[in-house]
């Protein structure tokens, strides 16, 4: 079979420190999203949907959550060769720096790669939503005798100027490549799109970030050590020598790089019809199975909610928010416009009616929550008032951070009854 030829490698990325505090005792793969879903998730899970069942995970910040998840989850047939497994950055004899860029990462982890029998690497990133069948990509990388394919999104001239872009010619053969083009550039790097593409004005093809090597070629040009990232050096430098194809994917990707593309990813799954589909049996997003009960809600008006499984929900109204596992809501709280990731466990009825413990896990009585984030495990207590939005300022403290107006509560923060954010 095909996939038994391609190993995957998927980059946790570095510190994460745009996803900070999400990222402050996880690593970025690790992030939970969706309600019940890590980041690391996403990716996994489009390996597994396309049958390519030998995957490595590159990290080096808080990668203990990260390791416990996967070894947790993904339990293949012992008489299979399918595996996940982590590895992070590690010092070795012959070198002793962490990891220094995305090539860089998969440099320092090559000879484990090479324990392996495979023709071709996928390269993938760890915090991006998207659902992808990678061997239409596989097919189209060997049916063009293609060195290197780079996965590639129509965008529009606006998005454009964000992003990596690659120019084409007819064989959807990349010729040329430049980062974040000023606009007065654009109509010099136009490429061959679909007829709904032209339509939409997504005529500039952006990097997504996800790649295919042949073996020989990945191995040759992980022998320099002075190029320490892929798509500043390695693939700008590539292109003229070694044939590189142009994947056109016109589906639903987004990067997950900062809290207000992660903020918006979680809600927008709320839409009558989300861009990005929990729903489709096809591509099945896998995680870890909790063996949860189902959720309780008593006296609460729902507008566009996600909630997930195990919660205690009594609030007065929840709209457009996602409300993840083991979720508890005090009656008369109203929550808009926020995610919340939910607990790791559940408290007691008899921990819950303790006077030890002053702020349960959750929400309280009578609380306002618009434009949040509430990180694993908060505990809010009753009477809060926490009101996000672009009139906010950036701030830090020791239990919430604000950026670019959304409040984001710290895991295992407590707020105090009558606190207002």
């Amino acid at each position: 079979m095909i996939n038994d030829k391609i190993l995957s490698i998927i980059l946790g990325g570095g510190q994460g420190s745009r996803l900070y505090p999400l990222t402050e005792k996880r690593s970025k793969p690790a992030v939970p999203i969706a309600g019940k879903y890590r980041l690391v998730d996403i990716p996994i899970s489009n390996c597994i949907n396309s049958d390519i069942k030998r995957m490595f995970v590159l990290t080096q910040f808080n990668s203990a959550s990260l390791n416990r998840h996967i070894t947790s989850t993904y339990n293949f047939s012992f008489f299979s060769s399918a595996f996940v497994d982590v590895l992070a950055a590690e010092q070795t004899i012959d070198n002793k720096t962490w990891f220094q860029g995305t090539a860089d990462a998969v440099r320092q982890s090559m000879h484990h790669f090479l324990r392996h029998d495979f023709e071709y690497a996928l390269i993938l990133s760890g915090d991006q939503l998207y659902q992808m069948d990678f061997n239409e990509m596989l097919q189209a990388h060997i049916k063009s005798n293609a060195k290197i394919s780079i996965a590639t999104l129509p965008v529009t001239a606006n998005e454009a100027t964000s992003f990596g872009i690659l120019k084409t010619n007819k064989e959807n053969t990349i010729t040329s490549f430049i980062e974040k083009p000023d606009k007065k550039l654009l109509p010099d790097w136009t490429s061959t799109v679909s007829k709904e593409m032209k339509k939409e004005g997504r005529i500039y093809l952006a990097s997504m970030g996800i790649y295919i090597f042949n073996r020989d070629l990945l191995i040759e040009l992980m022998d320099n050590p002075d190029t320490i990232d892929f798509g500043k050096e390695i693939i700008p430098q590539s292109i003229n020598e070694h044939k590189t194809l142009s994947y056109q994917f016109e589906g639903y990707w987004t990067d997950i790089g900062n809290i207000d593309s992660f903020f918006d990813a979680n809600l927008g799954l709320t839409d009558d019809i989300p861009k990005f589909d929990l729903y489709n049996s096809k591509n099945r997003i896998y995680t870890r199975a909790r063996i949860l009960p189902t959720t309780k809600v008593s006296g609460t008006t729902m507008n566009k909610a996600v909630i997930a499984e195990g919660c205690f929900i009594n609030a007065s109204k929840i709209e457009r928010s996602v409300i993840g596992i083991r979720s508890r809501i005090g009656e008369e709280s109203v929550v808009i416009n926020t995610y919340m990731m939910g607990c790791d466990h559940h408290q007691t009825l008899k921990e819950l009616n303790s006077k030890s413990i002053k702020t349960p896990m959750g929400i309280g009585r009578r609380c306002f929550i618009k434009n949040a984030i509430l990180d694993k495990n908060c505990c809010i207590g009753d009477d809060v008032r926490i009101n996000g939005g672009t009139h906010r300022d950036n701030i830090e403290t020791d239990t919430y951070f604000i950026k670019d107006g959304i409040v984001v509560i710290k895991k295992e923060a407590i707020i105090p009854n009558g606190t207002v954010i």
